[in-house]
């Protein structure tokens, strides 16, 4: 076997991508937004995660709303997972027309960037996915050479070992990026990319503690029972925040103890087909103030999920706010984000 999904997974993809599941239930999952500390802290960073970035099915730079680009830019660090292997010219060029196989080049990313408001060097992008092989180990290569070339952090592979630090202002983080699904065989992944289940050890001088991880099953709304059993893990081995890719759907937020984990983004940029369901148009920013105040050093402040939609213009996408919608558009995203989230409280 190749890939490591199992069975009833591959059944039901292509009946969940044509109608993503809302089963599950709200309660006992956070509000979309909420501030943990009266007062706030003087001081304090602001992570940015974002979701999935590709630019698959896309043949121009997208277009993002001003107000979006000014969140993103605003942010001490950006932080999102690259779901494609960015290279200059396909390896697998059959794969990649019909978009089984993942690829964008360093031309596009860098442009969407820069229409995002994101400076190269205040983003770390994870490279621990499923798809981070579908150009061969010379894909894999060449991205993390022109990831870095950008200014771009890469996280995430098997060679840096299972936590970066990475510096945001006054306080040095930790990431720990890892994926739960390979498309690949298990030696192609072995040594390259960090996988689920490696031995998490952290180090002295960590502030706070971040992990990426690609989990769950794809277009589901709601986490399953075993994902959520892994991000009570990770707050038990001192994660601060958790920030979840590869539903390419929104999920809700819960809170286990200090711990605040985003069980799924959705898709920044990119998505599977042109025409793809609605519900997988929705996406979100986790916004997070991490407090860098002498007794509150390294614990989030305050936390808020930033919804946007993903409209379909031509050969690109346009990013805009979910209050940008206008009638019955906006009416349906927000009937499905009260559903994930429930009714807004506070925060």
């Amino acid at each position: 076997m190749v890939s490591n999904y199992p069975l009833s997974y591959k059944l039901s993809w292509l009946p969940r991508f044509l109608k993503p599941s809302l089963r599950g239930d709200v309660s006992g999952f956070a509000p979309a937004a909420q501030a943990l500390m009266q007062p706030m802290p003087a001081s304090t960073v602001r992570l940015a995660f974002v979701g999935d970035i590709s630019a698959v099915a896309n043949h121009d730079v997208p277009v993002i709303d001003p107000a979006l680009a000014a969140v993103l830019s605003a942010a001490d660090l950006v932080v999102g997972n690259c779901e494609s292997p960015v290279i200059e010219r396909p390896r697998a060029r059959f794969g990649t027309w019909l978009g089984t196989r993942h690829a964008m080049t360093p031309a596009f990313l860098a442009a969407a960037l820069e229409a995002a408001g994101v400076r190269p060097t205040k983003l770390v992008l994870s490279v621990a996915n499923n798809h981070m092989l579908d150009q061969g180990a010379g894909g894999f290569d060449e991205t993390l050479a022109t990831l870095r070339g950008l200014g771009i952090r890469p996280i995430g592979t098997a060679v840096d070992g299972p936590v970066a630090r990475v510096a945001a202002g006054p306080i040095t983080l930790g990431f720990a990026a890892f994926t739960q699904w390979r498309n690949a065989g298990q030696a192609a992944f072995a040594g390259r990319v960090a996988m689920a289940g490696e031995q998490v050890r952290t180090g002295d001088g960590i502030d706070f503690l971040c992990a990426a991880p690609h989990w769950d099953w794809e277009f589901r709304h709601f986490p399953r029972a075993e994902t959520r059993l892994w991000a009570q893990r990770l707050a038990g081995q001192g994660f601060g925040l958790i920030a979840g890719h590869h539903a390419h759907v929104v999920q809700p937020v819960e809170r286990i103890g200090k711990t605040v984990v985003a069980y799924g983004l959705g898709d920044f940029l990119g998505t599977v087909l042109p025409r793809q369901p609605w519900p997988g148009r929705i996406g979100a920013m986790l916004l997070a103030e991490v407090s860098t105040d002498l007794a509150t050093r390294g614990s989030v402040a305050a936390y808020q999920m930033r919804f946007f939609y993903r409209q379909r213009e031509g050969v690109r996408e346009r990013l805009v706010p979910i209050e940008a919608l206008e009638g019955p558009a906006r009416s349906r995203v927000e009937a499905r984000l009260a559903a994930i989230y429930g009714k807004p409280r506070g925060g």
